[in-house]
């Protein structure tokens, strides 16, 4: 009798969470039906709390339900909601809590009045195993037309043609928030876009004592560093632009380093020979150094010729030679500032005079800063990144577990992308006021980049590192870029071995899954073909095995957290002392080794608006404002495979955390872009 009883008296509450996507809450009547296993279905339930404002973005709301006793185990849920003039509700998930178990609908969508959806437990599921094909289809086809893309120009990557509303900030992003009274992150960058950089209320926030300094050139380096006072601390750049010793170490660990390679040879257009390096390579000559792996280079013929907004800006294509020394730092020998040899394209060299050597880092970085910032920041992690994800929505429904498993890397991308098109690589916008090659040049670097990217090498940490000849520790030391980043390559792949594998479990579960084949043709198809026209995605013109499956899924989850980590949240220390790291240098690059002097570099330098416009921008954009690695801001997996793997994903991150923290216990300098808790999930700044 007990027993009967207690199942009389079990109740069930349904538990709703609006998104809090902008315009995501609904004041329209919310019904929801359940089905059993058996096939039993309930009563319409209608969801309403009395003398209470429901189903506001952002809230969680919950449900008291009678008359469900002995429903049994919950698979089916149906969901409808009646119209209300013009708005909207976002559902991200809704749970079904009974006395022994709590059953999952996950839903991220947008539920349109007067239609029913019928949801799967978990809702993680192939397409040719959907109990609601018909409804998946249909989804499908509106989300693909919700989320076209097509490249903004010939050559570039692809891009959605218009806004869709799922991808706007939410409200409660905490980059939208003020933190501890200040601005909050979005809300500067926006002013800074909306009042040309520099507002009056910027200016207020430098000490008072310099703001008649900020207009005209810098008189002196002096000069200079009294700016860093007040809201702009001093970058790390400051105290290092001098020394060539920081000069190697900027290959290695600041923002843009993924571009150093082993020397295997001296291209001919390189006219350093044995007699010009003398005494630099210790004794050795450049065959022997190349011979024992010391020698490192950094050739940018990508930038031979390259078109920029103002016609009289020069950017150099230069090539650099840098020698590990005996104690294991990375020093700059030699530095060419055009690709082809002439006599007034001389090789600076180290033991040039003070000056001089340093004018040639400073167009070398002019050059280095260029394709960081077009092709390492923008274009093969913003720009690629968006191209994937417009694919990912257009081909993929959200009951995927493909999806739900990507869908965290890409939060707030498309949303950022705009931002920074619009008001940072416009026509007069940033990038034209404060970089040598302007929007023109920065495309055209992107286009260039773009063409040569391959997603089964470029896209593949450990293939890459082996590609440039850096994978050894033992031939390149102190590459904490590389060592950081290979933990962090590894537990992504574990985390998605973990899921692909349990979902392809047989070859046929492949083959007969069109969603997958579809987006995997997507990415690879040219755009004349409505594709994406990324190079070499793993495995041939199909998906076959697992194993190609997840190295395409690590190489989009690794691009949209940590290699964006690597490349953007330096920039600061980088840029933010123009010396360091010139995005924008004056005057024409040296034509012979005459001695230079302090003044020579004033004059190279931007002036005091462009600094302060650089400094302004790159400091907000060096800032984080999410969550670090695997602690989602929002929860697409909930089915038993998805959770598992994304607790031991965390798990092992953790370990990683320690792992590097020890490493930075003995290194000369600590390595934080890459410690998994200051690696943003997706590319959300």
């Amino acid at each position: 009798m007990g027993s009967l009883i207690s199942k009389f008296l079990c109740k069930y509450t349904v538990i709703v969470k609006t998104g809090d996507h902008q315009g995501a809450g609904t004041d329209a009547n919310i019904y929801v039906l359940l089905v059993n296993a058996a096939g039993k279905r309930s009563q319409e339930i209608h969801l309403d709390l009395k003398w209470h404002n429901d189903f506001k973005a952002g809230s969680t709301n919950k449900f008291p339900v009678k008359d469900l006793a002995d429903f049994g185990d919950i698979a089916e849920l149906e969901l409808w909601r009646t119209k209300r003039s013009a708005d909207k509700w976002y559902v991200e998930w809704i749970k079904v809590k009974g006395c022994k178990k709590e059953y999952v609908f996950p839903m991220h969508r947008w539920i349109k009045p007067e239609i029913k959806m019928k949801f799967q437990e978990h809702d993680s599921v192939l397409p040719q195993f959907d109990r609601f094909p018909q409804q998946r289809k249909q989804e499908l086809e509106e989300k693909r037309k919700a989320y076209a893309f097509a490249p903004a120009s010939d050559g570039l990557p692809s891009q959605v043609k218009e806004f869709p509303d799922t991808e706007s900030f939410s409200n409660d992003y905490e980059i939208f928030h003020s933190v501890k009274g200040e601005m909050s992150i979005l809300d500067r960058l926006i002013q800074l876009f909306q009042f040309g950089i520099v507002t009056s209320a910027i200016k207020d926030k430098i000490d008072g004592t310099i703001l008649g300094l900020t207009t005209g050139r810098w008189e002196s380096l002096d000069d200079l560093g009294n700016l860093y006072k007040g809201s702009y601390p001093v970058p790390k750049g400051m105290h290092r632009w001098r020394s060539d010793v920081e000069f190697g170490k900027q290959r290695l660990v600041d923002c843009n380093p993924g571009v150093i390679q082993l020397c295997t040879h001296i291209p001919e257009n390189f006219g350093v020979t044995n007699e010009m390096l003398g005494d630099l390579l210790e004794g050795l000559t450049i065959e022997s150094a190349i011979e024992k792996k010391r020698l490192f280079i950094v050739d940018y013929k990508l930038l031979k010729d390259l078109p920029t907004t103002d016609p009289l800006k020069t950017v150099c294509s230069p090539i650099a030679l840098f020698y590990l020394q005996n104690d294991a730092k990375l020093m700059p020998v030699a530095i060419q500032l055009f690709q082809d040899k002439s006599d007034d394209n001389p090789v600076f060299l180290s033991s040039d005079h003070e000056y001089t050597w340093m004018l040639a880092k400073m167009w070398f970085n002019n050059a280095d800063a260029s394709y960081h910032q077009s092709a390492s920041h923008l274009g093969m992690t913003h720009l690629l990144v968006e191209s994937i994800a417009a694919a990912t929505h257009s081909f993929m429904s959200p009951s995927h577990p493909l999806f739900r498993l990507m869908a965290p890397h890409f939060l707030y991308l498309i949303a950022i992308n705009k931002l920074a098109i619009e008001s940072l690589v416009n026509e007069g916008g940033w990038v034209d006021l404060v970089m040598a090659i302007g929007r023109i040049g920065m495309f055209e670097i992107v286009k260039r980049r773009f063409k040569t990217w391959r997603m089964d090498i470029d896209g593949n940490f450990p293939k890459e590192l082996e590609s440039r000849g850096v994978s050894d520790p033992g031939v390149l030391p102190n590459y904490h870029f590389r060592d950081d980043g290979l933990l962090m390559w590894h537990a992504i792949s574990e985390y998605v071995n973990a899921v692909v594998h349990k979902c392809y479990d047989t070859s046929d579960k492949i083959s007969k899954d069109h969603e997958l084949q579809g987006w995997r043709k997507a990415l690879s198809s040219p755009v004349t073909d409505g594709g994406c026209n990324i190079q070499s995605i793993p495995g041939d013109d199909s998906f076959k095995n697992p194993q190609e499956i997840a190295e395409t899924v690590t190489s989009i989850i690794f691009n949209s957290s940590v290699m964006h980590a690597a490349v953007n949240f330096g920039q600061y220390d980088n840029y933010g002392f123009p010396p360091h790291y010139p995005a924008k240098i004056e005057g024409q690059p040296p034509k012979n080794k005459d001695p230079k002097t302090e003044d020579d570099i004033l004059e190279a330098l931007p002036d005091k608006q462009a600094t302060l416009d650089i400094m302004e921008v790159t400091k907000v954009l060096s800032e984080k404002g999410t969550n670090g690695l695997g602690d989602f801001e929002v929860d697409y997996l909930f089915d038993p495979v998805g959770t598992e793997a994304a607790k031991k994903f965390k798990d092992g991150l953790k370990n990683h955390g320690k792992t590097i923290n020890e490493r930075n216990n003995d290194r000369y300098e600590k390595y934080t872009y890459l410690h998994p808790t200051e690696i943003p999930n997706a590319i959300s700044i």
